[in-house]
């Protein structure tokens, strides 16, 4: 197929300095929680990128120092000739694509709490450290002396991305770190010539624009990444300092210093809402713009370009759910675009410290150690028939790409609908997108001959035994435990049979109760808050009580907490934190204190407790028990997968489904380890 001349805009080349783009699809600076730790795993990973069609691809930001060491979390670094070699890795990958290369030049600042340098992090003054782990320890106020080092800092930090082969190096000025907070007047409060004045707080991000142009002058492009208020007009100071560096760069990357916008998840935050403060800051320069907006569809993309809001198309999370995402606009192929749901579970997994993965793309991170492709997969190792049980995530996923690699598969579904949990969740109100997950899946399914799909099928183990398979993958799902089981908890509490102890299954199904709810959440991520929004909207008086410390506590990870917790509070639920839920008894739920407070009774029409999952594998067990009569029916394998293997996230079930795709016939390759050996 061709591609649709309207997207011709999207792959015009375009000069940035001393270097040209091949077209307007721009992979920004985002974190891989893979950094100097895994370079071989990075590289493989970025190279993806641009075989699948981004025409520059960045790193993660790239510490120039180690008083910038944001241990537990993995980052790039450019601190000596070994650091240059692994991102030579990342650039010859790149090159080979025919794409660009960038590298964000960071220095975190205050934001550092060097827990694995043990060095001292600068700043504009002695501010305390905000890192996500909040050490009780503060930056060093910098004096002229330490400006002057960390400016020889960043010239050799420049040079030294010009040996690894970088084609566009970044000044990092937003992000709260060190040179947002030189020219934000909140932090900057210094009385020298770089404080007071917006001359003087733009003074040290001047200076590095010129020592790092001077550095890279006809070899590299130098792009400075910068921030502006997104209600930039009634809070312009940012946007300000801004004119008086319009030209000097040869591209800007500009967000807004709003992370909780900039990258917010798609419960809270829509495609394209940065654009107002992205545009005018492209009417203040003559030098290209980049900016995010988690653009998924290419006519939004193509309407940046087109209405002159920037000149490149930037991604983060949309070039991981979809790595060959240019490619496939370019080739006319727009049914086949793994579109990005917004989960930000890529970003929850930089935020634990390992590599990111994806909901969407279950490749995200496999490319060097399991060698994976996003699009290209092992053809079947015979002619063999694979029997789906379960139409969920992992048995969508498993079903695709075993149709994928040539396979007949019969993919059967006991309900009306496939997509199993996904079809009642993302009824729920912010989680639509989520929907893209079984959609994307069932149009793929609907394309291949060699799949037959069989809704409202509910085999058990005789009916399994009679169909034609050599392979049997059982994804019967999990269901939600009414008991109160859980994390807390691995004993029933007391009154859980009561008739008014509703399950989570029922919500969704849209049997909604009345009056005062008490919703118990021990399971701590979305779900809870999600259904209390739901049914406060329906009218309920509802009460969320957790016995955690914190509300939706790994909701933090994905950087979901905040907007959770603001929607929560304007629809008017009632929260109560570190209380156990011990018994319900006549319209009484009772709690004990955690942590030996006081405890609590909340009155309560209905309790619905949001605890563990059981996961449904009545099925394998009933086959997997019947060791003769499978080999008698020709049955080769059988094996569990996802929730009624061992219940997760959706990104774990998809996970499942592929990995169980991808190694049916053959020997489970060992992952490979991405380390340095001694």
């Amino acid at each position: 197929m061709a591609r649709d001349p309207r997207y011709d805009p999207l792959f015009e080349p375009l000069q940035i300095g001393p270097v040209t783009a091949p077209n307007r699809f721009y992979q920004v600076p985002h974190c891989s929680g893979m950094g100097f730790q895994r370079p071989r795993m990075l590289a493989a990973m970025r190279g993806i990128k641009a075989e699948g069609g981004w025409g520059v691809v960045c790193t993660e930001y790239c510490s120039i120092a180690p008083s910038s060491d944001e241990g537990h979390y993995p980052c790039a670094s450019l601190y000596d000739a070994d650091d240059v070699r692994n991102l030579r890795a990342m650039t010859d990958a790149v090159h080979a694509q025919g794409s660009l290369a960038g590298v964000e030049l960071w220095y975190g600042g205050h934001t550092s709490a060097n827990l694995d340098t043990r060095e001292v992090a600068l700043d504009v003054a002695s501010l305390p450290n905000t890192a996500t782990h909040g050490m009780p320890a503060q930056s060093q106020a910098m004096s002229r002396d330490d400006i002057r080092a960390f400016r020889a800092m960043y010239r050799a930090g420049a040079e030294r991305a010009l040996e690894a082969g970088f084609d566009i190096v970044y000044v990092y000025a937003n992000h709260y770190y060190l040179l947002h907070n030189f020219l934000n007047p909140y932090f900057n409060r210094r009385d020298d010539e770089y404080g007071g004045s917006r001359e003087n707080r733009v003074r040290l991000l001047r200076e590095l624009i010129e020592d790092v142009g001077e550095v890279i002058a006809g070899r590299a492009a130098l792009a400075v990444r910068y921030s502006i208020a997104s209600d930039f007009e009634t809070d312009p100071e940012l946007l300000e300092c801004f004119r008086l560096v319009a030209e000097l760069p040869d591209l800007w990357d500009i967000t807004v210093d709003d992370y909780d916008l900039e990258m917010g998840s798609s419960r809270f935050v829509r495609e394209a809402a940065n654009q107002a403060a992205v545009a005018k800051i492209k009417s203040l320069t003559s030098k290209p713009v980049v900016s995010v907006g988690r653009f998924t569809s290419p006519d939004t993309m193509l309407a940046q370009i087109t209405g002159g809001v920037q000149d490149f198309i930037g991604a983060a999370r949309p070039s991981i759910a979809d790595p060959f995402l240019p490619r496939k606009i370019d080739e006319g192929r727009l049914e086949d675009i793994r579109e990005c749901i917004g989960c930000n579970i890529c970003y929850a997994h930089n935020s634990l410290g390992v590599p990111i993965r994806c909901t969407q793309n279950p490749t995200m991170g496999e490319e060097w150690r399991r060698g994976w492709h996003p699009e290209k997969i092992q053809k079947r190792h015979a002619d063999q028939g694979v029997l789906v049980v379960g139409g969920g995530p992992a048995g969508l996923e498993a079903a695709r790409a075993l149709g994928q690699r040539g396979y007949t598969v019969i993919l059967a579904e006991a309900e009306r609908e496939l997509g199993g949990r996904l079809n009642r969740e993302t009824r729920l109100s912010g989680l639509s997108e989520w929907a893209r997950v079984r959609d994307w899946r069932l149009g793929q399914l609907r394309r291949m001959p060699n799949v037959a799909i069989f809704p409202q099928n509910r085999l058990d183990a005789d009916a399994v035994l009679e169909l034609d398979a050599e392979h049997v993958i059982v994804a019967t799902g999990a269901s939600w435990r009414r008991d109160g089981v859980g994390r807390h908890s691995n004993e029933a509490f007391a009154g859980h049979d009561s008739d008014a102890v509703i399950g989570v299954e029922d919500v969704l199904d849209g049997r909604l109760p009345d009056g005062r709810v008490v919703i118990y959440d021990d399971d701590h991520y979305y779900l809870a808050n999600a259904i209390a929004l739901q049914l406060s909207t329906a009218g309920c008086a509802v009460t969320l009580v957790t016995p955690a410390d914190r509300l939706a506590a790994w909701s933090g990870f994905p950087d979901e907490h905040s907007g959770i917790m603001r929607s929560l509070y304007a629809a008017g639920v009632e929260i109560q934190t570190a209380q156990a839920l011990v018994g319900f008894d006549s319209g009484v739920a009772r709690f004990a204190h955690v942590h030996g407070g006081p405890d609590a009774s909340l009155d309560a029409d209905y309790l619905l407790p949001v605890t563990a999952r059981e996961p449904d594998d009545t099925l394998w067990r009933a086959l997997n028990a019947r060791a003769d009569d499978l080999a008698a029916a020709g049955i080769l394998s059988l094996q569990r997968i996802g929730d009624c293997r061992a219940p997760g996230i959706v990104a774990q079930a998809v996970y499942a489904g592929h990995r169980a795709a991808r190694e049916l016939g053959s020997a489970t390759p060992r992952a490979r380890r991405d380390r340095v050996v001694l």
